[in-house]
């Protein structure tokens, strides 16, 4: 993946979102189909087979990415009559299934006048839209024979460890596991039990898994170093699931949206679910931000689509854009970040250390304490953080759990960075790394403290001296 350009994701989620259609509208904004299904099958899950095809929706071209299951491993997740037995009273489930795979194969052997390989038909939408393109078809059995815990017996450490098991990078890898712990701490707090103790139904099917490793694997794959996400749309009414009659947004969505803050709008027109705990674990884990740049250039789109039924365009659409920026004082970026403080009087200088370190590693942009007086005369520090919007809930709670503080204050602060990008060069006493940051059209190096302190020691000479060798060799080094 490469660092050193910033490449920023726009999911516009008005139909919802779901892990397939995030997946589909990925490969269609380019992540390689190919590598996918390779990751994929590292996994070596039974029971699965990938299809990848061109579908239409409300007359939309779309990409459409399909985990078909077995009869063993069905969940019915798809399917209009399962998931909505109020709507569908005329039909039992199997005779709806069986009515529906009748007239799709009708209509194919129509329309085509071949036969083709219907075993998928019932997990598409019951809309005739929603059509193949064969020619465009990629599928791919994942039945090699090695198998993990039946799906209804999965806790999050079984899916964690067939998540270790395959060949995500480090980077897709981290981002799958964080969407499915996102899962298990929703869970977790609907249950009302210990977060190792929860056993996934939905979510641990192989479907689910596919799809959460199929996404991550996309993110890394395009490069995407930024996600915004402005607003999801969810829908109304009731939906089946294993746990039965559940209101929508079912109670794990919610749980998602309330604890990483993420803005969402109910459609009153739209009878179904729209937001899957999935789809809203994949929107808290890659969303950075959920504001647009003021002007932008889209680069690139894709087109995710849906397989349920619903009065929506069942579609979610991926853009890659680059934001425009001005000349001369003008070539500065800006964005909207969120400055957390808290006034801390009786914490060890120990504790507060941790904090910092700790903050900064989970993402926190920077941190700082400064000294105060608080009441009766009593000195303390106010600790400073600043940080994106979608991390405020985990900045907080590492506050909370590291100092003494019982209150945190928040402010939303407008940034004005200059761009930059970082580089690691070769100088002849050894590697440093080097931000590079342009001021209209002017450029300013800064060497990286770490890499200066390490060379100043394998040198014997001093950071002063260190610091303006790296620097000027940095300025007339053509790596630049």
């Amino acid at each position: 993946m490469d660092t050193t350009n910033k490449k920023t994701l726009v999911l516009n989620c008005s139909s919802g979102i779901s892990g397939d259609m995030t997946v589909a509208a990925l490969l269609d904004l380019g992540a390689d189909r190919d590598a996918l299904i390779s990751a994929l099958d590292s996994f070596r899950l039974e029971g699965a087979s990938v299809v990848i095809s061109r579908v239409k929706k409300s007359a939309l071209d779309a990409c459409d990415f399909n985990v078909v299951l077995d009869a063993e491993h069905e969940n019915h997740d798809h399917d209009m009559a399962y998931l909505h037995p109020d709507r569908y009273e005329t039909h039992s489930h199997a005779d709806h299934e069986h009515e529906h795979r009748h007239d799709h194969e009708h209509s194919h052997d129509h329309e085509h006048d071949h036969e083709h390989n219907h075993e998928h038909s019932h997990d598409h939408d019951h809309d005739h839209e929603h059509d193949h393109d064969h020619e465009h078809d990629h599928e791919h059995s994942h039945g090699h024979g090695h198998h993990h815990h039946h799906h209804h017996g999965r806790n999050l450490a079984d899916i964690e460890a067939i998540l270790r098991s395959g060949t995500l990078s480090e980077n897709a890898l981290a981002i799958a596991l964080r969407i499915f712990r996102i899962v298990a701490e929703a869970e977790s707090q609907v249950h009302g039990e210990p977060i190792d103790r929860i056993h996934f139904h939905e979510v641990g099917a192989v479907d689910s898994i596919l799809d959460i490793a199929a996404a991550a694997f996309c993110i890394d794959n395009l490069g995407i170093t930024d996600v915004i996400i402005t607003d999801l749309t969810e829908g109304t009414g009731t939906v089946n699931c294993q746990h039965g009659l559940l209101p929508i947004p079912v109670p794990a969505t919610t749980a998602i949206l309330s604890r990483y803050q993420i803005p969402f709008h109910i459609a009153s027109n739209v009878q179904g679910e729209l937001i899957t705990p999935t789809g809203a674990a994949i929107a808290a884990a890659l969303r950075t931000t959920d504001r647009m740049p003021e002007t932008f250039r889209i680069v690139k789109t894709g087109l995710g689509a849906g397989k349920r039924d619903y009065n929506v365009a069942g579609v979610v659409r991926a853009m890659l854009i680059e934001e425009e920026r001005g000349t001369a004082a003008g070539s500065f970026e800006r964005d909207k970040m969120l400055m957390l403080e808290a006034n801390i009087d009786d914490s060890t200088g120990e504790a507060l250390g941790y904090t910092m370190e700790t903050l900064l590693e989970q993402g926190a942009l920077d941190v700082w304490y400064t000294p105060i007086y608080m009441k009766k005369h009593r000195p303390a520090y106010m600790l400073s953080a600043l940080c994106h919007e979608a991390d405020r809930a985990k900045m907080e709670e590492i506050i909370f759990r590291n100092t003494t503080t019982i209150g945190i204050r928040a402010f939303e602060a407008d940034r004005t960075k200059l761009p930059r990008k970082i580089l690691s060069i070769e100088t002849p006493l050894g590697m440093a790394d080097v931000k590079c940051c342009t001021i209209g059209t002017e450029e300013v190096i800064y060497p990286e403290a770490d890499s200066v302190i390490r060379l100043a020691k394998e040198n014997g000479t001093g950071y002063p001296e260190m610091y303006h060798y790296v620097k000027e060799y940095a300025r007339s080094c053509p790596e630049r």
